[in-house]
């Protein structure tokens, strides 16, 4: 059957002047073949790559039921603008819905028989002489498993002076009719918001299913002269609530051309033409699967396939649903006591000594015995009982505490510390700390509290009491050889006394792991304040330079006994709030005999500060602390790291990368841009050659640490004296001043003293 629209002008009439076009469309009922079977869940999601997924029994054709196939398309910029407004999907395929009128791109799926789809207006006009132009809402649904859906869909019809009539079929056969109409005696009677008759109309579809075909009439009320964009009408369908009525659409002819549109309706689909009871003789054709019940389609012809309660899944696709744990997730956990889930189903179950079915929605479970009962009777018993228990655990427990303390002092070397310090005739003054004190400090060892980890324990910041800050050093589990390592730095720390070196404070030896108590170092370590932030200034460098060196020169000659720190580097020189320098971790450290000039022992240190003739050798002197101590101020200089990756693989180690380019008379390569700027020509000439003489690989040709010590103090009293002298040359000065304390001008040195000079000059001259 063909369907046909037709204009006609109808005779003048007092009260009614109109225009009249019918617009019959019509539809036959659709007959879905079930020839095929379902695919199983891997086939099911075979969909045409970069496109958006949709469920069985849409698909792509040859995997989709008969009558369900989707195409992947993409969509125009205007399409985009209307159906994608976020362009969360421009760039991807869009499943789209083959109907006789069209393609429509899909929305949503609903496996409970829905599919949304995006449509244009069903009609336009914007000249009463000419016909009305069609657009993508002229839904053709013949020989499709759909059906308008009347309660999810309304139509809308825009304009001035319309009368709009539809007639219609549904699914089932049956007739029904219904109209609006749209007056607008002037401008100002519209309203945003209010489609009630006022420009705007809208109806919901007449009879009782889904709608298959209808029939549209528009008769224009010729009682006023309505001119231009007055006179334009659009008609759609749309979801209820979803169309918000604009008076500025009469302002705006592109809305009433647009054939795009952006309208969402709903479809309403079955599975082929019979009944559940029909459908369930044909075993191969029937589309639900395990697990699944049948129900008839609302709309009147077809079934629709639901999971079965317990199950979840697509009913439609192999092998069928599969079941739900309800015990699983706490929302949706049926049971007040033990849940237990079977196939498609579960049970609830009390816990012993309660009675019930076990179910929220039940009796849920209760005592089963009254035992405030048993209570009151035995209650003189039990205190009784309970007395003499807690008497004999309370005192089993202290004698216990007593002895587990005793254990833990000896495990950490309480006694060898006691024989050691009675030995060697040091009185300490450090106090010995409470565990319980120690665990409130540090919040039970809080992770919040950690300032760092070393190679013999982790640090912590803790509040004593007194509201003391402090740093506890607790120690790993220790074997015998750690056991030695911990006493041996509370023995050195014991007879050490000179501010750039931290304090010990004290220390407790009743817990698992000993642990040491030290004065507070507010600013972190030296390491940090090189690598991290960068922005320590030049004359600070200096004065920690000369403070490090100092303190290692107190340890080597001024200490009760010689002491070998054998661990000098960066991250074990703290800063504090005046930045002032702090020797730290003495885990490592060796005591030496006045008449020895090494000790020999196992390799110990950090990779690019560990002297390498130690290395080579075991023997540990005085100059292996020399030359940890020469990478520092290489660190200090350069900025760079000990040991980096970013360096050839020959000068990855800073010692061997800091002294080629001292020999060769490029340092000015590596120097920090700001350190060239701050420092002064002699001053880095200085501490570049100093350092390098520290890093001498032979023991025996590097200065001792009292003598670098006197070399930088030199130094520092040059540079404060020289800001009150005007008329002396740097290099003058500064000859004079520290001429007698530096062993520069040694002659093997000569060479690379003037490639340093002619360097520094230039950078100087020419900054970066």
């Amino acid at each position: 059957m063909q369907c046909q629209s037709s204009l006609s002008k109808t005779a003048m009439h007092p009260l009614w002047l109109y225009t009249s076009l019918l617009l019959p469309i019509c539809f036959t009922s659709a007959t879905i073949p079930l020839n095929s079977l379902a695919p199983d869940a891997a086939g099911a999601t075979d969909q045409a790559s970069n496109c958006t997924p949709v469920p069985y029994p849409f698909g792509v054709p040859g995997v989709a039921l008969p009558g369900f196939e989707v195409a992947c398309t993409g969509t125009t910029t205007e399409q985009r603008t209307k159906y994608l407004p976020n362009g969360s999907m421009a760039q991807q395929l869009n499943p789209s819905l083959q109907l006789p009128s069209g393609t429509y791109f899909i929305q949503s799926i609903s496996l409970q028989g829905q599919v949304r789809i995006f449509t244009g207006p069903i009609y336009q006009q914007c000249n009463r002489t000419q016909m009305l132009t069609h657009g993508t809402g002229w839904l053709n649904l013949t020989g499709t498993p759909f059906t308008l859906s009347r309660y999810y869909t309304t139509f809308v019809a825009i304009g001035c002076d319309d009368v709009v009539t539809m007639e219609t079929v549904d699914r089932d056969g049956n007739n029904g009719k219904s109209g609006c109409v749209a007056f607008c005696s002037n401008s100002s009677s519209r309203i945003d918001g209010s489609c009630s008759g006022l420009g705007c109309c809208q109806m919901p579809l007449p009879g009782r299913g889904g709608l298959k075909s209808f029939d549209l009439s528009l008769h224009k009320i010729q009682n006023m002269e309505l001119n231009g964009i007055q006179s334009c009408s659009v008609a759609f369908f749309t979801m209820p609530n979803e169309f918000y009525f604009k008076t500025a659409y009469f302002d705006d002819k592109d809305y009433f051309n647009d054939r795009v549109g952006g309208h969402v309706v709903v479809l309403d689909w079955a599975i082929g033409e019979h009944s559940c009871a029909g459908a369930k003789k044909d075993v191969i054709s029937f589309a639900c699967k395990k697990n699944s019940d049948c129900y008839d389609s609302p709309n009147g012809v077809g079934y629709l396939c639901n999971c079965s309660q317990g199950y979840e899944g697509n009913p439609y696709v192999l092998p069928g649903c599969t079941d739900v744990n309800e015990c699983q997730h706490p929302e949706t956990n049926p049971c007040t006591g033990h849940c237990i889930n079977t196939i498609g189903s579960f049970m609830c179950a009390c816990p012993s000594g309660m009675t019930g079915d076990g179910r929220k929605v039940g009796s849920g479970c209760k005592k089963a015995f009254p035992l405030n009962v048993v209570l009151g009777v035995c209650l003189g018993l039990v205190f009784i009982l309970a007395m003499a228990i807690l008497y004999y655990y309370s005192r089993l427990q202290k004698r216990k505490l007593v002895q587990m303390r005793s254990v833990f002092f000896r495990q950490n070397g309480g006694w060898i510390l006691q024989q050691r310090l009675a030995s060697q005739g040091i009185d300490s003054t450090a106090r010995i700390f409470a565990e319980e004190e120690l665990q409130k400090a540090t919040e039970n060892y809080s992770e919040n509290r950690i300032l760092g980890r070393g190679g013999y324990g982790t640090v912590y910041k803790g509040v004593l009491s007194t509201q003391q800050v402090v740093a506890i050093k607790r120690s790993k589990l220790i074997d015998e050889s750690q056991v030695e390592q911990f006493i041996n730095e509370i023995t050195i720390l014991s007879q050490i006394n000179h501010r750039n070196v931290v304090r010990l404070l004290g220390c407790c030896l009743e817990t698992q792991v000993p642990l040491l108590v030290y004065e507070f170092i507010a600013n972190g370590t030296l390491f940090e304040h090189i690598h991290n932030q960068n922005v320590l200034p030049w004359e600070d460098r200096l004065r920690i330079s000369k403070e490090t060196a100092r303190a290692i020169a107190y340890l080597h000659s001024a200490a009760s006994f010689p002491i070998i720190h054998r661990d000098i580097k960066s991250s074990n020189i703290l800063l504090d709030e005046k930045y002032t320098a702090k020797v730290s971790d003495f885990g490592a450290s060796r005591s030496v005999p006045f008449d020895c000039t090494h000790v020999t022992t196992l390799v110990q240190g950090t990779l690019g500060y560990l002297d390498p003739e130690y290395f080579h050798t075991s023997q540990l002197t005085e100059k292996s602390d020399v030359y940890s101590f020469g990478v520092v101020l290489a660190e200090l200089i350069t900025g760079q790291m000990p040991i980096s990756f970013d360096r050839p693989e020959d000068l990855r180690n800073l010692a061997t990368y800091f002294t080629s380019l001292v020999d060769e008379g490029r340092l000015v390569r590596a120097i920090e841009p700001h350190i060239l700027k701050e420092a002064k020509f002699d001053e880095l000439h200085f501490v570049a050659h100093l350092a390098r003489r520290c890093l001498n690989v032979k023991g025996e040709e590097r200065p001792d640490m009292k003598e670098v010590a006197l070399e930088l103090e030199g130094l520092r009293k040059a540079v404060k004296k020289r800001a009150n002298d005007g008329n002396i040359t740097e290099r003058e000065r500064f000859v004079q001043e520290i001429g007698s304390t530096s062993s520069i001008s040694e002659a093997s040195e000569t060479s690379r003293q003037y490639s340093l000079d002619t360097e520094l000059l230039s950078a100087i001259q020419h900054p970066r």
